[in-house]
């Protein structure tokens, strides 16, 4: 969180299978009583920091339902993830139930059901509660062209995931800092613009996870410009 302030922003997103560290040890957050959500939350107010989502992976109901408990503790708007299929109607309804959002993830081709917008979309119909993340580098991974996946999921965006990559439709392609690489952000952001996009946009920056700050703060930096 200190990190990611220093990089002049003000919000981060968490995710569930992530050990804390620090007084939390190995912890995720499935695993924090009520006495440590609210010291997480107290580390969050001290560096004036929001999470209003964290990634989310669950193999069973049960967990499912924890982990909303916990998110709901927090103070979590929503949640984002690719449960399966079986589960959807369950999450959409404790959704509902806990008064915030899930969103649908989208990992490339072969990695994830929901790769394609017409199978995220085709998750959400008629699920008042779900939404979907649009995660733009896996979309170029999988060899489709993001701004037309923008287009087709207008509307039911409630945030976006951005990375850049070195190639097109390779699904081996490696991360680069955003501007470097071959995705055009600034028609990603004339798109996001023409739909009066108002959620949240994430950074990610996967190609160093040990070292990555300075390459956090260039791709803040850029986007910031672009997204005016």
């Amino acid at each position: 969180m200190e990190k990611a302030k220093s990089a002049d922003v003000n919000l981060v997103e968490g995710f569930s299978f992530h050990e804390l560290g620090g007084q939390f040890g190995t912890k995720r957050l499935l695993d924090l009583s009520d006495e440590e959500v609210g010291q997480l939350k107290k580390t969050l107010d001290s560096t004036k920091m929001t999470m209003p989502s964290i990634y989310a992976d669950a193999k069973t109901l049960e967990e499912w339902k924890h982990l909303f408990d916990q998110a709901k503790k927090i103070g979590l708007k929503f949640m984002v993830g690719e449960p399966d299929p079986q589960f959807l109607d369950d999450i959409n309804r404790m959704a509902g139930q806990y008064q915030m959002k899930f969103a649908i993830h989208e990992h490339a081709k072969g990695l994830s059901k929901y790769w394609h917008p017409d199978s995220a979309l085709a998750a959400i119909k008629d699920r008042e509660n779900l939404k979907i993340c649009a995660d733009i580098g896996h979309w170029v991974r999988s060899g489709l062209d993001p701004v037309e996946c923008l287009k087709k999921v207008q509307g039911n965006v409630i945030s976006v995931h951005v990375k850049d990559l070195d190639s097109f439709g390779n699904l081996n392609a490696t991360d680069v800092n955003i501007s470097t690489g071959i995705i055009d952000y600034p028609k990603i952001f004339e798109e996001l613009k023409r739909q009066q996009f108002d959620g949240y946009v994430f950074i990610e920056c996967e190609h160093d996870w040990e070292d990555n700050l300075k390459d956090v703060k260039e791709s803040v930096n850029y986007i910031t410009q672009v997204s005016k």
